[in-house]
């Protein structure tokens, strides 16, 4: 009866082992925050249908990508901790797929035979994120090639005199 009792809550069933798993998604950073929760409801929705069990979500908050993804050089980090099956994981990464706000995601085997007993739900965190920089900060120009003194000012490199080369003499 206990079993029955289980497998309607959305977990997994009682004695089943699954597979530790962690997903990384990086979703579009001008989503609105209420957006965000909505997309991390629905994926934590369907560990929970495809009887998984969600251990941990962690917000990362807006941070700087290393390079351009999908046209943005910032994105709203997210990594989901969670137990399931490959198919659970398929299926996680199909509704990651068919999101237009998810812009990138890896899904990650963490370890084998996990009881699901065992491991304790443990509560989401939210963390700010980086700093914004100011969007009207002027981007740095860049110097001419072969600028004014090259960088040998003080070191001992003959370069001649202003004095001499406007035909000033002494």
């Amino acid at each position: 009866m206990q079993q029955t009792e289980t497998q309607t809550s959305g977990g997994p069933p009682a004695g089943t082992r699954l597979r530790e798993y962690e997903t990384i998604y990086l979703v579009r950073p001008d989503l609105a925050e209420d957006l965000v929760d909505k997309i991390v409801e629905r994926m934590r929705g369907i560990v929970q249908r495809e009887g998984g069990k969600v251990i941990r979500v962690e917000n990362w908050g807006k941070k700087k990508t290393a390079y351009e993804v999908k046209k943005h050089l910032r994105a709203v980090y997210l990594r989901f901790l969670y137990l399931g099956t490959t198919k659970m994981v398929a299926e996680f990464e199909r509704n990651l797929r068919m999101t237009d706000d998810v812009l990138k995601y890896q899904s990650v085997k963490i370890s084998e035979n996990v009881d699901p007993a065992s491991r304790q739900v443990e509560p989401d965190v939210k963390l700010p994120g980086d700093p914004e920089v100011p969007e009207g900060r002027a981007a740095r120009e860049p110097e001419a090639f072969g600028g004014d003194d090259r960088g040998f000012e003080g070191r001992g490199r003959d370069l001649p005199d202003e004095a001499a080369i406007e035909g000033d003499t002494e």
